[in-house]
């Protein structure tokens, strides 16, 4: 938890969750695209609405629940784990929305929508947990700051992002970094690497996010 509720501290990882948010929205902008591309425009926007104040209740309701199980031993470190390689496909830029199928109706599309973000989301709500320190109140707002810029800017994030692929390898340097906070945070794996060193807590992001963005690179040049 932070000593200060509003210090640099606290506005320093509400950053960190919004970059978070917005360099794995291009998933959430995919599946809003494909899901509805079928429907008039008319109704593709309400599936585009409808759909993501959907998806934005489920992502929320399974931050809560991430938030309770990362305080159980061993399953923080497991999430910090669990994110390398999610931080290692966001460098390579690997796309997983063959199976994302377009519907004819609305509600169809929704649930599409829906869905969908929640499974490929499960990612999204470990990052995000792990770099909130369990503070709601920045899931929450992080949530009411980056969803407005999804919805509204996805195109030119994604074009940034191949204009710009510096702005890649910094978001996949953000999840490596919150990878290794989320290791070094969990009750009894933290506590042991901080027995070792008191410079654990800053070297095993550190060498975590010097991995990532090594292997990303080498294997995207194969």
């Amino acid at each position: 938890m932070f000593t200060n509720m509003f210090g640099a501290e606290f506005f320093t990882a509400l950053l960190s969750i919004i970059a978070i948010d917005i360099v794995l929205a291009g998933d959430n902008a995919v599946v809003i695209a494909l899901a509805s591309r079928k429907l008039p425009e008319e109704q593709r926007n309400k599936a585009i609405y409808w759909g993501t104040f959907g998806a934005i209740i489920i992502r929320a309701l399974m931050t809560i629940v991430a938030l309770w199980l990362l305080r159980i031993p061993y399953l923080q470190a497991l999430g910090g784990i669990l994110l390398i390689p999610v931080a290692i496909k966001l460098v390579k830029q690997e796309d997983s929305h063959e199976n994302i199928s377009a519907s004819t109706s609305l509600a169809g599309a929704i649930q599409t929508i829906i869905v969908a973000d929640a499974i490929m989301g499960i990612d999204n709500v470990i990052a995000v947990a792990g770099a909130s320190h369990g503070n709601m109140l920045l899931v929450i707002l992080g949530l009411l700051i980056s969803v407005p810029i999804v919805i509204w800017g996805s195109k030119w994030i994604s074009a940034w992002m191949v204009t710009y692929p510096i702005l890649v390898y910094a978001g996949a340097a953000i999840l490596a970094w919150t990878a290794g906070g989320m290791i070094m945070n969990d009750q009894i794996v933290g506590t042991y690497l901080r027995h070792l060193s008191e410079l654990t807590n800053f070297i095993v992001p550190l060498v975590i996010t010097a991995i990532v963005l090594l292997v990303g690179k080498l294997r995207t040049k194969n």
